[in-house]
């Protein structure tokens, strides 16, 4: 019940740090302890023996196999099965937001000041899609004061995506699985505060670490304009628009658990009055997101185990959607549930199981693509993972470089409210079953 989800690993933190991957993560990109510190710092810690811009560079070729074929092709340019893909490639500015300049552009004494900001810009090429847009973006100030003989670690942030700023794995923003296919079908029913509004949104928020103990956040969203996301790389056709401002919240306390582990507990949550498909001629519908979330963390002489817990529920008041004819009930609610436990041995072989399940009320005409109305679809996933180069850095033309090779699959018992076998309908879960094959670079 107690037992969670985290934040990218990049060269460029490895090597502001002077550190291997291993420093900040167990198999990347989930957090250690001290990952999650440098997260609170803002993303600027730093040994001062880098003189490289905070640049880096991530590339994902992989191979899709769906247990049946999809007919017409998995993609636009692509076959009905059996396809390898450049899933996608980013370019990343992040780190000290000047870099190893501050000194020589503000002097020395401007430098302490201007050393307290971070970033973490992403910009990603989709290669399903074959397009650029932007991705999870963040700019951060941080500092750390001691009060009572007490640390306090605080910070503010402006940021594109709800939970990105969270330190922990357990929310939706660096939830396991870390990556996944492009070219296969996945679960149409999600929760707002679950990637839905990733990109589309700016938000601006606060956050308090408490004696490394007892960790606040808060922050608001709001919609971006059209011709911003458009100039951006997003689709703005028919999203869920936020109007006004969405709050955000964020709740977690952190005990550590014996000489080497540590326990998180926590909540989470999210209220935006909406406009559906930025229509506002009947009004404004309501949502309401809270999240409860766990994650234990333990280091053993050979290996590292977390465990990691996510529940979402979600209120939605249809008072525009009904209107328009885009719900059949005036009020829905969805349920999110995740549980992943990970074990990665000598830091080079990983391991991952995860039960996954979305629930809710049926819904005909929210849930039109389901045969039931119903938003249902739970399964497991296990991925096992080898990093060659996490224990001693990367080849000797580029040490800071890692790879991970990943083998995933993922097995629904219910699929968009189709059952494994049948639905009544003649849909079967079970088609959807996914092999995933993937290389994660980064330099």
């Amino acid at each position: 019940m107690f037992a969670p989800l985290t934040s990218r690993a990049l060269p460029s933190f490895a090597r502001q740090m002077n550190m291997q991957c291993i420093a900040c993560h167990t198999e990347y990109p989930l957090l250690t302890e001290f990952g999650r510190q440098f997260k609170l710092g803002g993303y600027t810690l730093s040994t001062g023996q880098d003189n490289a811009p905070p640049l880096a560079v991530m590339l994902q070729p992989s191979f899709t196999h769906t247990q049946a074929a999809q007919p017409g092709g998995a993609a636009p340019g692509y076959q009905a099965n059996n396809n390898f893909a450049l899933t996608q490639a980013s370019i990343f500015y992040a780190g000290r937001l000047f870099g190893p300049y501050a000194a020589a552009l503000f002097g020395a004494d401007g430098a302490n000041f201007a050393n307290k900001f971070g970033i973490f810009l992403q910009s990603t090429y989709d290669g399903i899609g074959k397009a650029w847009s932007w991705d999870n973006t963040e700019l951060r100030y941080a500092d750390s004061k001691t009060v009572d003989g007490k640390s306090i670690t605080y910070g503010f942030y402006l940021n594109n995506n709800p939970t990105m700023q969270d330190p922990w794995n357990t929310t939706p923003a660096w939830g396991f699985p870390f990556t996944s296919s492009g070219l296969a079908a996945t679960p149409a029913a999600g929760t707002l505060v679950d990637g839905s509004v990733a990109g589309q949104v700016g938000g601006a928020g606060g956050y308090v670490m408490l004696a490394n103990s007892l960790y606040v956040d808060v922050a608001g969203y709001r919609t971006l304009d059209r011709h911003t996301q458009k100039a951006l790389g997003v689709d703005p056709d028919g999203e869920t628009q936020i109007t006004g401002l969405a709050p955000y919240w964020r709740l977690a306390l952190v005990r550590p658990v014996g000489k080497a582990g540590v326990w998180e507990f926590g909540t989470f949550g999210m209220a935006a009055e909406t406009y559906p498909g930025r229509d506002p001629s009947a009004g404004k519908d309501r949502i309401v997101d809270v999240g409860i979330d766990s994650q234990y963390q333990q280091s053993f002489a050979h290996g590292d185990l977390t465990a990691l817990v996510s529940w979402i529920h979600e209120r939605s008041d249809w008072h525009a959607s009904e209107a328009l004819a885009a719900t059949s009930n005036p009020v829905d609610r969805m349920r999110s549930f995740k549980g992943s436990v990970n074990y990665q041995f000598d830091r080079t072989y990983g391991l991952t199981g995860q039960y996954f399940k979305n629930s809710g009320d049926r819904d005909a005409l929210l849930f039109a693509d389901s045969a039931s109305g119903s938003p249902r679809s739970d399964g497991y996933v296990v991925q096992a993972d080898y990093l060659p180069f996490n224990k001693d850095g990367g080849p000797a033309f580029w040490p800071r470089s890692n790879v991970k090779l990943s083998l995933q699959y993922t097995a629904y018992q219910h699929f968009n409210g189709a059952k494994t076998n049948y639905d009544g309908a003649g849909a079967n879960a079970r088609d959807n079953n996914t092999l995933y094959l993937e290389t994660w670079i980064a330099f």
